[in-house]
């Protein structure tokens, strides 16, 4: 029996050599990334369009990886307190951050005094959707095209206003970009809120505003202020009419913000390797595309780690430039 015994253990440590599952430089039983449940810090509060994404985007991470992806809403400081908990979080692939260029790009270009380094304390994965806007206008303004506002503004100077959600938001900085590139002549009027800023827009106290597609849709299909453009490189399905700034005569303009999954600095390229080939597999889902459409988000297209590089190198470019030129800082 002893003999027997023996025999058996040598076969059975033939067997694991063999298959490669001893090694004196690793254990036996390597983990499988990931073998834990992972966590979606998200900077904007529930309900919003943001906010949609991130859940439906964790279900459809949850099946690709086979582990949950629990959603963190951690809102406020303009996206820094999530930017700041996620850059301080271990560096294992299991704390993702719903990025946006507001954490990645603005926010660094515009505060002196930050917590953190978009650069250096992160690794953006993918970029999951932009959210594209719309140049509306106050339907008292005789101009039915982008081209004629121009005209009409410069014909005009000193006379008609824009308004914003605020110095230093997207929606502005988009505007004194689309002012640069048009030769525009509007003065800026900051508003606290969206709600407000529509108003303004409707009672012609401004004239212009670009917004968010999502926000701005219900009152052009009722027809309560017009849409000049779009500020995507192609025309929108939800507005097939209307065209992009670039048709309408000012070619190479784009313009939009953008959400997508950042990691710290230091994430092990096995792991991130697993959550962008995750990623980049709910993006190619037609329904996963699809869902977005009627809130005004366009959800890209995969694209590898050089691409996303390349993507928000341009993007720090493009808003670094306006930022400078029209010397705005918020601290």
């Amino acid at each position: 029996m002893l003999k027997i015994n023996r025999w058996v253990g040598r076969v059975a440590a033939a067997v694991l050599l063999c298959s490669g599952a001893v090694s004196t430089s690793a254990p036996v039983w390597a983990a499988t990334f990931p073998d834990r449940p992972l966590k979606l810090v998200v900077p904007y509060t529930p309900g919003g369009a943001a906010d949609q994404l991130s859940r439906t985007l964790a279900e459809r991470l949850s099946r690709e990886l086979a582990q949950p992806v629990v959603v963190e809403n951690k809102p406020g400081a303009n996206t820094m307190i999530a930017a700041t908990q996620v850059a301080r979080a271990q560096a294992d692939g299991y704390t993702l951050l719903l990025a946006s260029n507001a954490s990645m790009v603005l926010n660094p270009a515009l505060y002196r005094k930050i917590s953190y380094n978009a650069e250096r304390d992160f690794r953006v994965l993918s970029v999951v959707a932009e959210l594209p806007l719309v140049v509306v206008a106050n339907n008292q303004v005789p101009a039915t095209t982008l081209a004629q506002f121009v005209g009409y503004s410069q014909a005009h100077p000193g006379k008609l206003n824009y308004a914003s959600v605020g110095i230093g938001n997207p929606l502005q900085l988009a505007t004194e970009l689309l002012k640069s590139r048009t030769g525009m002549d509007v003065a800026h009027i900051p508003y606290n809120g969206s709600a407000p800023a529509l108003s303004s827009l409707m009672a012609n106290d401004t004239q212009l505003m670009v917004d968010v597609i999502s926000t701005s849709l219900p009152l052009v299909k009722e027809g309560k202020i017009k849409a000049l453009a779009v500020t995507t490189a192609e025309r929108l399905p939800v507005l097939p009419d209307v065209p992009t700034v670039a048709e309408s005569g000012f070619p190479g303009f784009r313009a939009a913000t953008w959400f997508g999954v950042a990691v710290p600095a230091g994430t092990p390229p096995q792991e991130t390797t697993v959550l962008q080939q995750a990623v980049n597999n709910v993006l190619r889902q037609a329904e996963f595309r699809e869902r977005f459409q009627t809130l005004g988000l366009v959800i890209q297209a995969p694209r590898d780690q050089a691409e996303t590089d390349g993507y928000v190198r341009d993007d720090r470019q493009r808003w670094g430039e306006v930022i400078r030129s029209n010397n705005i800082k918020l601290d």
